[in-house]
């Protein structure tokens, strides 16, 4: 078999919907010919916003894994939060003070293009190892952090190697710089390194067409090296679950719920909803704004709502399973039109319908719209619910099958590109 080398600072038992990407990848690799070998970070070094080791499950038997430790502003953080770091980049935090904001400008200025860097000496050493030793010519990094691109920068530099760089999120238009209080030299510096690898890299991955035609947009000649390949959904995570049956229906979100995400104007007409028909209830699965359960509870909303915190992922989808819709909102930040999280594609696995809150023109509601029943509301206006949620049970799938976007098929389509590359 083909040996690839993937280096990922995310992987079991961090959990989070940046791991399960390139996990699932490794799940199938071996199903077309690909063994790939794994470099990450030392789970005793690491900073992981969230624990899920249910996802070691997913590991293929005898795949090698191979840690590293990192250094890790974080330490100062938890010392200080009492926690080990903050939510996707500050965004689910409450509304800063002098030394949160005071935490935030030294991450944003400091440490670019993140706080992760400190991983980077130690991967890049370890990498050069594994790829001499078994003669490895295919790496792949994945980010965020965006700094693990410069050990991809660093290798194809030193090393006759073919280098695809994978792009889960935007990197200098990431939603959570603008809560980083950058200077310009920040920026600037930020932009010049993804210029470097953007061009360095003989392939690009990103999870969305928005992605691809911004940095088609910012630099020249790359367009014919950029490919996409979005999340996806892993059919295994549907099975033997329990479906439960209650007196409620439910309309769930799942994931974190930061101050970015509007959901005010939801919870006005969920409100009135419910004073109709007081059979359904609102379920947040994950971590919220504090501000989302202020508003709640100023709504008098508080016998119509469920909050569960952060759960494993199998977990995460046997909510999904047990509800009647699914809500997805798209967080209210510039280039959000690209926001592809593995979320949406495992709503689609769920095989329920979508009320959803976004750009219009956004990645995302093509995708939904394309496939599954979608209430699609824009951030200024929310449809009445009582149409939607009474036709709820009639959904009928349209013209793409959700199963276009399981994780297997879209390794075999990864496989294709790495093979295209040596």
């Amino acid at each position: 078999m083909k040996k690839v080398l993937v280096i990922t600072y995310y992987w079991p038992p961090s959990g989070g919907s940046g791991v399960q990407r390139w996990l699932k990848f490794v799940k199938y690799f071996r199903d077309f010919g690909i063994e790939p070998i794994i470099l990450t970070v030392d789970p005793n070094y690491a900073t992981f916003p969230s624990i899920d080791d249910s996802l070691y499950n997913d590991i293929p038997s005898g795949i090698e894994i191979h840690h590293t430790k990192a250094n890790s502003p974080f330490r100062l953080y938890k010392l200080i939060r009492g926690k080990s770091a903050p939510q996707s980049g500050f965004a689910s935090e409450k509304k800063p003070g002098v030394i949160d904001k005071l935490i935030r400008f030294i991450r944003g200025n400091f440490f670019i293009p993140d706080a992760r860097i400190g991983w980077n000496k130690y991967a890049l050493i370890k990498a050069k190892e594994l790829i001499k030793t078994y003669k490895i010519d295919t790496v792949i990094t994945t980010s965020p952090p965006h700094s693990t691109q410069l050990v991809g920068l660093e290798l194809k530099s030193q090393l006759r190697i073919t280098w695809i760089a994978d792009l889960r999120d935007p990197w200098t238009e990431i939603y959570y710089n603008e809560a980083l209080y950058r200077t310009r030299w920040a920026e600037r510096k930020d932009k010049i390194l993804e210029k470097s690898c953007v061009e360095a890299a003989d392939k690009i991955i990103v999870v969305s067409n928005s992605i691809a035609e911004s940095l088609i947009t910012k630099y020249l000649n790359i367009e014919t090296k950029i490919s996409v390949i979005p999340n996806g959904y892993d059919t295994d995570d549907f099975v033997e679950l329990n479906i439960k049956s209650t007196n409620y229906k439910y309309i769930s979100y799942i994931g974190n719920l930061g101050p970015n995400y509007p959901i005010s104007l939801f919870l006005e007409e969920f409100k009135r909803f419910v004073s109709v028909d007081s059979s359904w209830k609102l379920r947040f699965v994950g971590n919220i704004y504090d501000q989302v359960l202020n508003e709640i509870k100023s709504l008098d909303l508080i016998q119509y709502v469920e909050l569960i915190p952060y759960v494993e992922h199998k977990k995460a989808v046997e909510f999904m399973l047990n509800s009647e819709i699914l809500l997805l909102i798209i967080p209210e930040t510039k280039e959000n039109k690209g926001i592809l999280t593995g979320k949406i594609f495992e709503y689609l696995g769920a095989k329920k319908p979508v009320i959803y809150i976004g750009p219009p023109n956004g990645d995302a509601v093509k995708i939904l719209s394309g496939v599954t029943q979608t209430l699609i509301n824009d951030y200024s206006e929310i449809k009445p619910l009582n149409e939607f949620l009474s036709n709820s049970s009639n959904q009928k799938f349209k013209g793409i099958s959700p199963e276009v976007y399981s994780r297997k098929s879209l390794t075999e389509k990864l496989v294709n590109l790495i093979r295209t590359n040596g």
